[in-house]
């Protein structure tokens, strides 16, 4: 069975982006000035990372259980994973990112894998006041 290119998904639109003005500018540069209906991003938002590994066949909870599990890891054990033959795609890439953020000994890999698997931790605020309460009785 032969399959013709396109086929299964949704054609592309095609945004005009012929009718460009370029505006030149006193400080030498120029602005790009679209007309009515034009674009300058005809693909849109790329899609974000979660929604690409659901559609490969990943659950949510199976990309959590995989941060959990390489979370876990001695540095050693991180570095195996890039030599396991048989490891995932998703298992190598979260064990680089690791690995990386340990080199630079940077911990915003490890925070955002974590804020991925247990969210956020909530935030509070000191809110202090002082109040006088006045009573006024009117006689009628």
């Amino acid at each position: 069975m032969e399959v013709e290119k396109g086929e299964g998904k949704a054609p592309i639109k095609q945004h005009n982006t012929t009718m460009k003005k370029m505006i030149k500018q006193p400080h030498g540069g120029a602005l790009v000035r679209l007309e009515k209906g034009e674009t300058n991003n005809p693909h849109g938002r790329p899609r974000k990372w979660i929604s690409n590994i659901k559609d490969t066949g990943y659950k949510v909870s199976e990309v959590n259980d995989c941060i959990q599990v390489l979370l876990s890891m001695t540095e050693d054990e991180l570095s195996e994973v890039s030599e396991i033959p048989h490891a995932t795609v998703l298992e190598k890439t979260i064990a680089a990112a690791l690995k990386k953020g340990m080199e630079e000994g940077s911990l915003h890999v490890i925070e955002t894998l974590l804020s991925r698997t247990y969210g956020k931790p909530k935030e509070q605020a000191a809110i202090s006041a002082d109040m006088t309460v006045h009573r006024i009785i009117l006689g009628m």
